[in-house]
């Protein structure tokens, strides 16, 4: 049998260290997650009001609510953000014009002829598409009028550009 020796002095172990490390971190993510949802919440509410839904994302309507207007009203006109003035625009793509409706977003691009070859540039970024016109008969097809929704700057670079470029769209 070996000899007995004394104990080395140490310093006290303490159990359970590291498991409050862990407890700490998930109440830290419980509180994390309970903040972004109440963040997402609060934007929700605080989100557009829009009085044409955009596509996709329809509008609740009362039960027995009629869209027509009464005869010799006019219909109200659609709402829109300070600052911004309807624009038509003729777009060089009559088929493209038929993809939108009103409440999308879209951006406009400027297509010019160069003689060294073409250059595009986007003109309208984000602008919001208020009617779009049906197609008068007997008229060639030199592309289809829509009418959106910009800023007054914009809408000037809109009208600069339709003159001397081809004009095309791209929706969000």
């Amino acid at each position: 049998m070996p000899a007995t020796r004394e104990v080395p002095r140490f310093d006290p172990v303490r159990v359970g260290g590291r498991y409050r490390s862990g407890r700490l971190a998930r109440h830290r993510r419980r509180a994390l997650a309970v903040g972004l949802a109440v963040t997402a919440t609060a934007l929700v509410a605080a989100g557009p009001r829009d009085t044409e839904g955009a596509r996709g994302h329809p509008r609740a309507r009362p039960p027995g609510h009629t869209a027509s207007v009464p005869s010799g009203e006019r219909p109200a006109p659609p709402r829109r953000t300070a600052g911004a003035v309807t624009a038509p625009v003729r777009i060089a793509d009559a088929a493209t014009v038929r993809l939108l409706r009103p409440g999308d977003r879209v951006d406009v691009i400027a297509a010019e002829e160069t003689v060294t070859g073409g250059d595009a540039r986007i003109v309208a970024r984000g602008a919001r598409v208020t009617k779009v016109p049906e197609p008068l008969e007997g008229v060639s097809d030199d592309g289809a009028l829509v009418v959106l929704s910009v800023p007054r700057a914009t809408a000037a670079r809109l009208a600069g550009a339709g003159a001397t470029a081809r004009l095309a769209v791209t929706l969000w």
